[in-house]
């Protein structure tokens, strides 16, 4: 019976998340499997990754086989990196205490690695919510003109409009006055 350490499928349409099963490779995707050791949710940035590193690693010490995407996942979590460094001590290359000092100093390294990415996105998200901050500010500041110009031409034709009211009125009386001196 081949295993393989997969995904399975479950949410909605759209916004899918996975668990990673360890299952008999003949099994459905989503059908029977052996035992869950972990989830992940590649909708949020970076990708949040919720794994039991010992059964992972105890599954693939006895020999399953993880896809693609699982090892890729594997190894973002460390459970690759533990997994050489333990056989490594099994050959002899080191002990266990050096194993364990090179595996947090990669933790470490990693994290430091996450850190900077999650930082970086935050700013970049920062920086573009100020872009469109100034780029409303500005269209704005242009329909505000606008809507001035349009007032102030408003009120040029308004004082036209009274100026030509009154000004008929001027010469009729002139006229009238004319009338009664003669």
């Amino acid at each position: 019976m081949p295993v393989k350490i997969r995904l399975a499928r479950h949410g909605r349409k759209r916004a899918a998340f996975y668990h990673i099963v360890v299952a008999d490779s003949r099994a459905p995707r989503d059908g029977r499997y052996i035992e869950r050791i972990g989830s992940l949710n590649p909708i949020t940035n970076p990708a949040t990754i919720e794994l039991d590193v010992e059964k992972a690693l105890e599954w693939l010490s006895n020999g399953a086989q993880p896809t693609d995407t699982v090892r890729n996942v594997l190894s973002q979590s460390g459970v690759l990196m533990k997994k050489h460094l333990l056989e490594g001590v099994k050959k002899g290359a080191f002990d266990q205490a050096e194993a364990e000092r090179r595996f947090q100093a990669w933790k470490q390294e990693k994290e430091a690695k996450n850190q900077a990415k999650a930082e970086k996105l935050a700013s970049e998200t920062k920086a573009e919510k100020a872009e469109r901050l100034k780029a409303e500010a500005k269209v704005k500041e242009a329909r505000a003109a606008a809507i001035a110009k349009k007032n102030s031409e408003l009120a040029k034709e308004a004082e036209a409009a009274a100026e030509e009211e009154v000004a008929p009125e001027e010469p009729a009386q002139e006229a009238g006055e004319e009338a009664q001196e003669a």
